[in-house]
């Protein structure tokens, strides 16, 4: 143990009562920064999981056609016209026209998992009970298992009845509970006029009440007959390896389509900034109580420069130099920080555990019913890189002070 950190070490306990309270205040600064952290960022990303589950990570959806449009001008043979095409004015052509090329050309992308051919549609729903206005979806089921949770969403019945059934439809929770609907009932659906007869197969839930309150999931050759539709697709819902990269997969592969495609992260734009917010905002929150406890230990470390000024004195007339006093402070911060911040690490990690047994319904934007928590590395980097700045920021100073002492203003009466 080198000299200086022993120095510490006896001035730290000069002051026991005040460095503990300042240890616990970081303690409980990281431990509550970790676990807010591990709450904010686990239910940013289960939410972000149901999203890629139930809506996938990009959908190809409408034409994009350019606007070409003739000019005249004076040429030297007189006038003379000129095709200019814009790219600010595009012409949109709603829906997919060929989805099965379409479809295959995506499917070569390296990024790409699965591809699924949907055909969306407003439909008026008949029941014993009631009715009430849906979206039908039709989907090749198989290819939309390989872009969805569809098959771990559902909470009654069993997926292969639907499979085997070509008149049977998958309906939402919510919407089964409003309409008294369970496997085997059956229901119709009108539209323009015609209407068909469909028997529940199953019920899923994805969470998100928006979408279980209204979709229900068909066949797609029964929605091309439902909708009088025998060719195009309302969209293509596509499924990535890796989601982090839609931005980037929705450019090119809109550029090579000709098709809109709108990646997750543009979708869920409002609610992905809702999250940050919340996350921003606890950091803030609880990055007080760590900048609390490091005033504390300024004030406790301003204490022991005036307290320890003949002992200052006595060091600097044995030769030690104005930067071995500043360190010796400085190490005072070192251990406090250490301390806090192991101490703080696994105050955290136990509160996370803790928080992820505590039972919590949530039916909404998603659904849970235990809180959420993300276990990741970088929120205790960043509660430890908080703690030592804060604790630096506070040591420094009255090390610096400490460090101008000299013995002879000690003597006089003169110091500080």
């Amino acid at each position: 143990m080198s000299p200086n950190l022993r120095i510490a070490l006896r001035f730290l306990t000069a002051r026991k009562r005040a460095m503990f309270m300042s240890l616990f205040g970081i303690m409980f600064g990281v431990g509550f920064f970790i676990v807010t952290q591990a709450q904010t960022s686990g239910f940013e990303g289960f939410f972000i999981k149901t999203i890629l589950g139930t809506n996938g990570a990009l959908r190809i959806e409408d034409r994009l056609q350019q606007t070409i449009f003739a000019m005249e001008a004076d040429g030297a043979e007189g006038r003379s016209d000129f095709l200019i095409s814009s790219d600010g004015n595009k012409k949109i052509i709603p829906g997919v026209e060929d989805p099965a090329r379409i479809g295959e050309a995506v499917r070569h992308f390296k990024n790409v998992s699965g591809v699924s051919i949907v055909l969306d549609g407003s439909a008026n729903l008949a029941t014993n009970v009631s009715g009430s206005s849906v979206r039908v979806l039709g989907i090749n089921l198989g290819d939309h298992l390989a872009v969805s949770d569809l098959a771990s969403q559902i909470v009654q019945g069993d997926i292969a009845d639907f499979r085997l059934a070509p008149a049977g439809a998958l309906v939402g929770s919510v919407l089964a509970a409003r309409q008294s609907l369970r496997p085997g009932d059956s229901f119709t659906l009108e539209w323009n006029g015609a209407v068909r007869r469909y028997r529940v197969s199953a019920v899923y839930e994805t969470g998100v009440s928006d979408i279980d309150k209204i979709r229900i999931y068909v066949h797609l050759p029964e929605a091309r007959s439902l909708f009088q539709k025998p060719t195009g697709a309302s969209f293509l819902q596509v499924n990535l390896f890796d989601p982090a990269r839609a931005p980037e997969d929705a450019a090119r592969i809109q550029e090579v389509t000709g098709h809109a495609v709108a990646p997750w992260q543009r979708r869920e734009k409002t609610w992905l900034d809702v999250f940050r917010a919340l996350r921003f905002s606890s950091a803030i929150t609880v990055s007080t109580i760590i900048l609390i406890s490091g005033l504390a230990m300024f004030n406790t470390l301003a204490m022991v420069v005036m307290e320890k000024t003949k002992d200052i004195a006595i060091l600097r007339s044995m030769g030690y130099t104005r930067g071995d006093i500043a360190r010796i402070f400085i190490w005072q911060g070192v251990i406090v920080l250490i301390g806090g911040a192991i101490f703080g690490c696994a105050l955290g990690a136990a509160a996370t555990y803790g928080v992820s047994k505590l039972p919590i319904r949530i039916r909404g934007v998603f659904s849970t019913d235990s809180f959420v928590v993300a276990w990741s590395v970088w929120h205790y980097v960043s509660a430890v890189t908080i703690a030592s700045v804060v604790v630096m920021a506070a040591s420094l100073i009255p090390a610096r002070r400490a460090a101008r002492l000299e013995p002879g203003d000690v003597i006089r009466g003169t110091a500080l």
